[in-house]
């Protein structure tokens, strides 16, 4: 059984908005020029890249994956050995744009990640993003006993 975390867009939100009004106004534009196929791919990929994690328990593997335009998965899977442990870390990751004006428009996204460790607890990827501590605590022990993982506390 496969299962698929998405973690997070690739651009941000405000640069997945604006892939999304670049995706509109280049289907508008289509219909007069050529050059609107342009935008509708840039709008694409800046609208609908996105990271995930990948998680085969069947086999104990695990991928972490780039998904270009939504539906294009890259990376590399990683098989699960019983010296890896999963742990729960705050993230906050923030966002800034910045306009023609010099005005600095920063969004912080703030939430929990379970995190993949090897043996000298050295962070190997993201596997999963919940809201809440105790979602995550949760999610932690689920995992855990569907990969035979232990914890770091």
């Amino acid at each position: 059984m496969t299962t698929e975390n998405k973690l997070d867009k690739s651009f941000g939100s405000t640069g997945t908005t604006a892939g999304i009004i670049l995706l509109i106004t280049g289907v508008i534009t289509t219909f007069t020029t050529l050059f609107g196929l342009v935008l509708v791919i840039l709008g694409a990929f800046l609208g609908f890249s996105s990271t995930s994690t990948l998680i085969d328990f069947d086999k104990r593997r695990i991928k972490y994956s780039n998904n270009f335009f939504g539906v294009i998965k890259t990376g590399k899977w990683i098989q699960i050995n019983s010296a890896m442990k999963l742990a729960v870390r705050d993230s906050a990751i923030t966002w800034s744009t910045f306009s023609r004006g010099n005005r600095v428009l920063d969004i912080v996204d703030k939430d929990f990640r379970i995190i993949l460790l090897d043996l000298d607890n050295h962070e190997i990827m993201q596997v999963k993003k919940t809201e809440t501590f105790d979602l995550a605590k949760a999610e932690l022990e689920i995992l855990c006993s569907k990969l035979k993982l232990n914890t770091v506390e």
